[in-house]
């Protein structure tokens, strides 16, 4: 499995951007997006860009992949919270269906 990680861009170049995330950064290929200005969120597969995204979208991402790495260490994380977004849509759909 791959999970797409958000990433903001700190420079750009042609075919490139220098990105950041918790505190790294790393040469990421924008070939499939372009260029992108400062600022951009990227959703990142292995060191490519696949897609831009908004920072709210980026914010969401960052919490869940959050909470899972929480969970993965054992915690109980507020997956609640994390995932608000998420549990909020199905008990829409639920209600939508009569569940």
């Amino acid at each position: 499995m791959c999970l797409g990680i958000p990433m903001q861009v700190v420079e750009s170049g042609p075919g490139f951007a220098l990105c950041s995330h918790a505190g790294t950064r790393r040469r990421i290929d924008t070939m499939l997006v372009g260029e992108q200005p400062p600022g951009t969120w990227l959703l990142v597969f292995i060191g490519t860009a696949r897609e831009v995204i908004s920072a709210e979208d980026a914010a969401r991402i960052t919490d869940a992949l959050t909470a899972l790495d929480d969970v993965m260490a054992g915690g109980d994380g507020n997956i609640e919270a994390m995932f608000a977004d998420i549990i909020a849509a199905a008990e829409e759909r639920g209600r939508r269906e009569g569940r």
